[in-house]
């Protein structure tokens, strides 16, 4: 195992980001984040972590910082996340969540800084045609977004081969879930995720949620998705970091392989808080898939990973005590 390593966190004021710094430091690494804080929340970094605002296509700023504190890895989450506005202004994306990724890599191969960890996605899979999806279902990504993470696939598989970049791409599923102490949590603006739109309308932020599609081929007609909690995620990301070697190049699914419902994340929050949360059903929305589920068995032989958090009640009741105790999200930003 590598232990003390020094890391660089591009992103790490965000929501996964956030999460996957406390454990970095729980490991014994030592940490610097780089966030423009658009997205993200100075409150949300963890001490000791040092935390450096600034842009992730400033060549001149990565420069610096990787002159200063001569990092060992970089663990990369800083990216664009709508996907519905990738499709109004893909540019915007692919400079983004592209352009300033191969930035970042040049910087690291300008500094020999051989050990990444990326944060992909499973959107890279489009719709595909049998489940559970492991990491040899062909990829076929549906929106500028997706194009964009699979781009940088791409370029870290060329990397490895050209420069000996070792690398793991992580592809999400569906991220929930607060940390155990709720200290930090999930807070976008505007926030698209199902989980803390149903606490909303609990905490009397919104008057209903709307349900987009109950006629899929689903046990209840509702979307099945994988949901993985934040603080597995973050766990995974550090294995990741502590096996991986120069030269190597691993994709692995970030998903439990267990799939839940939209009823069934609505039903156990209205369980948990007590509220009876209102549901206005609507039409289907264009490009949902009515089942998206991991195979994760990858990742747990080859990593040693396992969900801690295997009951849909444990997420979501980590994801009310952040949001109950903090109902504006951090106080660095509040919502209007």
């Amino acid at each position: 195992m590598n232990t003390n390593l020094s890391v660089l966190v591009t992103g790490g004021a965000g929501y996964v980001g956030s999460h996957a710094v406390r454990s970095l430091l729980a490991a014994g690494h030592r940490v610097v984040v780089l966030d423009n804080l658009s997205a993200g929340h100075a409150k949300a970094v963890a001490s000791p972590a040092r935390l450096m605002v600034g842009e992730l296509g400033d060549e001149r700023l990565l420069d610096d910082l990787f002159t200063e504190f001569r990092f060992d890895a970089v663990m990369h989450f800083a990216a664009f996340i709508e996907v519905g506005e990738s499709v109004v202004d893909p540019l915007r994306f692919y400079d983004n969540n592209a352009g300033n990724t191969f930035r970042l890599l040049r910087s690291m191969q300008k500094h020999d800084i051989k050990r990444f960890v990326f944060s992909s996605t499973c959107a890279t899979y489009g719709i595909p045609e049998r489940m559970p999806i492991t990491e040899d279902t062909p990829q076929k990504p549906e929106s500028p977004y997706a194009r964009a993470k699979l781009a940088v696939e791409w370029a870290l598989a060329d990397s490895a081969a050209a420069w000996q970049l070792g690398f793991v791409a992580l592809r999400y599923f569906n991220a929930a879930g607060a940390s155990a102490d709720a200290t930090i949590g999930e807070d976008h603006s505007p926030e698209t995720h199902l989980i803390p739109n149903v606490l909303k309308v609990a905490l009397g932020q919104r008057e209903h949620l709307t349900l987009f599609g109950t006629d899929y081929p689903t046990k209840d007609g509702t979307c099945v998705r994988d949901y993985i909690h934040v603080e597995d995620l973050a766990d995974a990301h550090v294995k990741a970091l502590e096996v991986v070697k120069p030269g190597e190049r691993r994709f692995y699914n970030a998903g439990t392989g267990r799939g839940t419902t939209v009823r069934e994340i609505i039903e156990t929050a209205r369980q948990i808080t007590g509220h009876p949360i209102p549901v206005v059903e609507v039409a289907r929305r264009p490009g949902d898939v009515p089942v998206l589920c991991a195979d994760p068995r990858r990742i747990m032989a080859d990593l040693g990973w396992s969900p801690r958090f295997t009951e849909l009640r444990d997420i979501v009741a980590s994801a009310w005590a952040w949001h109950s105790k903090h109902p504006h999200g951090f106080e660095d930003r509040r919502k209007k």
